[in-house]
């Protein structure tokens, strides 16, 4: 048999996401809204979400081994869940950072001189992100959706044919980023629409509430998609706005 007689179209498989916004902006109920989720924690934010409406979730990991744990057995054992959501990447950072200070026999005062510093810390904290996508991976390939949140921050771009300005990335070292941009379907910056209003001088911003989802490129954020979506999303309470778009959340539904 020809290696060319492999050749095939790609079937839809479900989707890999990451949920970023600034505290408060609805992370969570965004990630609550996809088929049914459960909630690995490595912070405890279902209290915004009323009981009636609020998911399943598993104990709240307090190191690496218990989050491992968590992974392996929604990988490998059976269950009815059809989303895993990771509440927070950027909680992870701080129990990865801990966990390679803890680890190093020097004991280290912080990460900057863990494993002999130069950045050795920082790097041995991105391969264990590394390892989180790589169980995404493996519970996507059993049709489970698997949804990433992280804080939001700024970070300054300088490019060398434009002038530097500030976009909005995830609260990670820059090492860690990748895994939760560069290899997953759509980053959904969540944010409340916000008006500016005064004269020069006097201006100040103003919001009705209002949210909105940015996941199309965009100068701003840090946002991506891979299912055609150009403009910016309403996002209203106990809806996914993302439905419309992905063909495994219609199946799911």
């Amino acid at each position: 048999m020809s290696i060319l007689d492999k050749i095939h179209k790609p079937a839809d498989r479900p989707i890999v996401c990451t949920v970023l916004g600034d505290a408060g902006t609805g992370k969570t109920s965004l990630a609550a809204t996809f088929p049914n989720p459960v909630f690995i924690r490595a912070e405890d934010g279902l209290q915004a979400i009323p009981m009636d409406d609020r998911p399943d979730a598993l104990p709240v990991v307090t190191d690496v081994a218990e989050l491992w744990d968590q992974l392996g057995a929604l990988i490998k054992e059976e269950h009815d869940y059809k989303t895993v959501v990771i509440d927070s990447v950027t909680a992870l950072e701080r129990l990865f950072g801990q966990h390679i200070i803890d680890s190093d026999p020097k004991k280290p005062k912080s990460l900057n001189q863990a494993i002999g510093g130069y950045g050795a810390g920082f790097q041995a904290v991105s391969t264990l992100h590394q390892r989180v996508r790589k169980a995404a991976e493996l519970l996507a390939n059993r049709g489970i959706h698997v949804v990433f949140i992280a804080h939001a921050d700024l970070e300054t771009i300088d490019l060398p044919d434009q002038e530097p300005h500030s976009r909005y990335s995830l609260r990670l070292h820059k090492r860690s980023v990748a895994p939760y941009v560069d290899d997953v379907d759509a980053v959904l910056h969540v944010r409340l629409k916000t008006y500016v209003m005064g004269e020069e001088g006097k201006r100040k911003a103003i919001s009705d509430g209002t949210r909105i989802i940015v996941c199309h490129a965009a100068a701003s954020s840090i946002s991506k998609n891979r299912y055609r979506i150009t403009e910016e999303l309403p996002f209203e309470l106990g809806a996914n706005p993302l439905a419309p778009y992905v063909p495994t959340l219609q199946a799911d539904s």
